[in-house]
């Protein structure tokens, strides 16, 4: 447990500062804005415990709502995509192949694997963002459209950030 802390803290605070000084002044007339923290989320071990991932999920989300002004938004998106993930995961990857595979990474898991579970999860969190962030269904249709472009171009810019970082699974 505590070197999936130590290991995943410069990530923690890497992601958070891209997301705070990058990204929150990037957007195409606030239809397409990336949350690219959400990786952190997304790329932390299998064998996380549920209490942890729940944990540091919602202290991401906190993190980035004390920067965006949002009071709690973020932090109750993250919480729902963790278990968001933890479904996947169960319903997706064997528990005999954590040992094997410890990430859902890119380069261990597969594109496919890890773009659809990209793009689940990503519009899962999108969707809870910014239903709770409007908190009515009178622009139900600028909300979809904002939940589409905006994890369109989260996942694109996680699959960039994972091909940056690519390493083939060994075999």
């Amino acid at each position: 447990m505590i070197r999936i802390i130590t290991s995943n803290f410069i990530r923690f605070v890497l992601l958070v500062f891209i997301q705070v000084f990058l990204l929150k002044n990037i957007g195409y007339y606030n239809l397409s804005v990336p949350f690219l923290y959400i990786l952190f989320i997304l790329l932390l071990p299998f064998e996380t415990p549920n209490w942890l991932l729940f944990l540091l999920s919602f202290l991401i989300g906190l993190t980035v709502d004390s920067f965006y002004d949002t009071l709690g938004v973020n932090a109750a998106a993250c919480t729902v995509l963790a278990l968001v993930r933890v479904i996947f995961i169960n319903l997706t990857v064997q528990r005999l192949s954590f040992e094997i595979e410890p990430e859902p990474k890119l380069g261990i898991m597969g594109f496919r694997w890890f773009f659809f579970y990209a793009i689940i999860l990503t519009a899962v969190h999108h969707t809870i963002l910014f239903v709770i962030e409007d908190f009515s269904f009178n622009d139900f249709k600028y909300t979809l459209i904002r939940i589409i472009l905006s994890s369109l171009f989260t996942v694109f810019l996680m699959l960039v950030a994972e091909f940056i970082f690519y390493r083939q699974k060994e075999r």
